[in-house]
């Protein structure tokens, strides 16, 4: 819960600090700008207010691990919803308004987080976790999207160290392998989600540790 709250606090701080001029910059997801990659945190930000109060019975389904399902394939931008966060954000027109949208309705996930019962039953796609899994889920979330955000701005601060050390757990757990120890965090998550090409040297290792990455998620 805690990482939760700063993965969400430093991912909203720092599209705040953006100068407007850095809205329409390549993220690091594809066929995004930075103004799509915020729009696409507002809608994150409303699913999380949904699922929080939409509880559910029975026992959870999902973990924070098996909420993610991956693919074979990476993203190409040109699924029907990933277009349609494109024409979302031009229609904001000015960076201050999605700014704005972003802080008000992510200030309201945050609290709505922080007032969660962890054990809370709440249910969202047709899965049920406690409200602890789901946002422990969403730690990853936040986290690639901070480096997505930040991935041709080299002046922007970077995730917490600790955040980037939980989120790289989580990834081994979902690809049930571990990275090479001599991976970075934040060289981990970028090669292991398929964010960046691994030199001959990182490619090496990972085949010699016998490593299933890149891990699209879905």
């Amino acid at each position: 819960m805690d990482l939760f709250a700063r993965s969400w606090t430093a991912l909203r701080t720092a599209v705040a600090d953006l100068p407007d001029e850095d809205f329409a910059r390549p993220s690091g997801c594809a066929g995004w700008l930075v103004r799509d990659l915020v729009c696409h945190l507002i809608i994150d930000a409303q699913d999380v207010l949904i699922t929080l109060v939409t509880p559910a019975d029975g026992e959870p389904t999902r973990t924070a691990v098996t909420y993610w399902e991956t693919t074979e394939k990476p993203p190409t931008g040109d699924d029907p919803l990933d277009a349609l966060i494109v024409r979302l954000a031009a229609a904001y027109q000015e960076p201050g308004l999605l700014k704005f949208h972003l802080d008000d309705v992510g200030a309201a996930a945050g609290r709505a987080a922080a007032l969660a019962d962890p054990d809370l039953r709440v249910s969202t796609r047709d899965m049920v976790l406690t409200a602890g899994d789901y946002l422990s889920a969403y730690v990853l979330e936040w986290t690639l999207h901070h480096l997505d955000l930040i991935e041709h701005l080299p002046n922007a601060a970077q995730p917490p160290a600790e955040v980037l050390a939980y989120t790289r757990h989580l990834l081994e757990q979902i690809a049930g392998t571990p990275f090479p120890a001599s991976f970075s965090d934040n060289d981990a998550l970028l090669i292991g989600t398929g964010r960046r090409v691994p030199t001959p040297g990182e490619r090496a290792e990972l085949d010699s540790a016998s490593a299933r990455f890149p891990v699209y998620l879905a």
